[in-house]
């Protein structure tokens, strides 16, 4: 029996008109600090260090609320060379992370 609210719960999100919008997630790798001027020299093929390593965890982040952290990896087969993120902490989304 304990899974009967959870079972509803689920009927109710999937009847919700809300969950058919499309949200926008916003991966942050890093984050990078120069000075105005070295900015303003910069040209296309200039490299802007970021304060992360590649292996570092990501954020995600719908608005500016942190929802998740993850793996970059690269996608294989059909969809090769592209990125993805492989989650490894999900926010309780009452409490944060």
């Amino acid at each position: 029996m304990a899974d009967v609210p959870q079972v509803a719960e689920s009927q109710r999100a999937s009847t919700n008109p809300l969950v058919h919008v499309p949200v926008e997630i916003v991966v942050s790798v890093g984050k990078a600090r120069p000075k105005l001027a070295d900015l303003l020299k910069m040209e296309q093929g200039a490299v802007l260090p970021l304060d992360s390593r590649v292996e570092d965890p990501v954020e995600l982040y719908v608005g500016d609320r942190l929802i998740a952290r993850g793996e970059l990896e690269e996608l294989e087969g059909d969809q090769s060379g592209l990125l993805a993120v492989r989650l490894t902490e999900v926010a309780d989304m009452d409490n944060g992370l």
